[in-house]
C-alpha cells in the first residue's frame, strides 16, 4: 500500500474512531493546519519507506509502537512487524485491527505490552529497530542503546524518528511544561512496579550522536534529515509538496536554522 492511500484510510479511521484523539489530529482544525500535519506525517512515512529495505524480508521491531500505525502500515505492504509499547495504547489495538483488516492481512503485525528492560530478546536477531517518538521516553538511555545494539544483527539499522531537541521554540514550550525535570519515575499498573521514563526528554542531533557513538553505533550520514519548519499558515491544498521541497533546501543550506528552528529530526544508526 502506498503512503498516500494509507493516509486517506487513516483519516477515515479518525473520523470513525474518536478514541485516537488527541494523539492524531490529522482531520481537525483549518484546512491549512490539516495540510501542515499531513506534510509532517507523510514525510515520516516516506523516511521509513526509503530507509527500511523490505526486499529481503527483514525482521523488524517497532519499539514503542503506540497505537500501532507503523506496524499496520508495514503489514499492509506484506511485511511482518513485531511491536511493543507501554501506557494506554493497547486499548485501541483490537478496534484498529478490525478497521485495517478490510485492506490487508493485519496479522503480520504482532504486538504486546512489554518493558524493554524486562524482555529477553535473542542477540543478533533483528535487521531493523524502529524508534518513532519513543527514544526520548526510554531511560536509562545508555542501557537501552546497549540492548538495541545487542539484538540487532551485524550491519543492522536503528531508525530514529524524533522531535528536534535543538528547536528553540519546542524547547521553550517543554521547559514551561516540565521545567528541568527530564526523567521521572512512574508507576505502571500493568507491570505493577515503578519505572523510569523520559519526560519528553528530546535531544538535539549532536547529543544523539554522542550517545549512539558511545554505544558502538555509527551514523549513516546520508540518512540525516530535518523536517517541519514552515508554520501551518503557509500551507494550503495546492502547495504541500512545494513547501516540503522548500524546507528540504533550507536545512541543507542553513546550519543555524536546521539546528534551532526545525521541529523534526530523522537519523539512521548502524551496528
Amino acid at each position: 500500500m502506498q503512503k498516500e492511500v494509507f493516509f486517506e484510510h487513516l483519516c477515515e479511521e479518525l473520523r470513525q474512531n474518536r478514541g485516537l484523539y488527541p494523539y492524531y489530529k490529522l482531520t481537525d482544525g483549518s484546512a491549512a493546519r490539516q495540510q501542515f500535519r499531513k506534510a509532517y506525517f507523510l514525510q515520516r512515512l516516506d523516511y521509513l519507506d526509503r530507509h527500511v529495505d523490505l526486499s529481503k524480508h527483514p525482521r523488524i521491531w517497532d519499539c514503542g509502537c503506540g497505537y500501532g500505525t507503523t506496524g499496520f502500515y508495514f503489514a499492509l505492504k506484506g511485511q511482518p512487524v513485531y511491536g511493543t509499547t507501554l501506557e494506554y495504547y493497547p486499548e485501541q489495538w483490537d478496534m484498529r485491527r478490525r478497521y485495517w483488516n478490510q485492506f490487508g492481512d493485519t496479522s503480520l503485525f504482532t504486538c504486546e505490552y512489554a518493558n524493554l528492560f524486562d524482555q529477553s530478546i535473542e542477540e543478533n536477531s533483528y535487521d531493523y529497530i524502529i524508534l518513532q517518538d519513543t527514544l526520548h521516553h526510554i531511560e536509562p538511555l545508555d542501557d537501552a542503546l546497549a540492548i538495541f545494539y545487542k539484538v540487532l544483527k551485524p550491519n543492522g539499522r536503528l531508525v530514529l524518528i524524533e522531535e528536534n531537541g535543538g528547536c528553540l521554540i519546542k524547547s521553550a514550550m517543554l521547559f514551561a511544561q516540565r521545567g528541568t525535570k527530564r526523567v521521572i519515575s512512574v508507576y505502571d499498573d500493568v507491570l505493577r512496579k515503578e519505572i523510569l521514563m523520559g519526560n519528553e526528554n528530546i535531544r538535539p542531533e549532536k547529543l544523539w550522536r554522542k550517545h549512539f557513538d558511545k554505544a558502538g553505533f555509527r551514523m549513516e550520514e546520508e540518512s540525516l534529515q530535518y523536517i517541519r519548519f514552515l508554520p501551518s499558515c503557509c500551507f494550503n491544498d495546492n502547495n504541500l509538496q512545494k513547501n516540503v521541497e522548500k524546507e528540504q533546501k533550507v536545512w541543507r543550506k542553513n546550519a543555524f536554522l536546521r539546528r534551532n528552528a526545525f521541529w523534526g529530526l530523522n537519523m539512521v544508526f548502524i551496528k
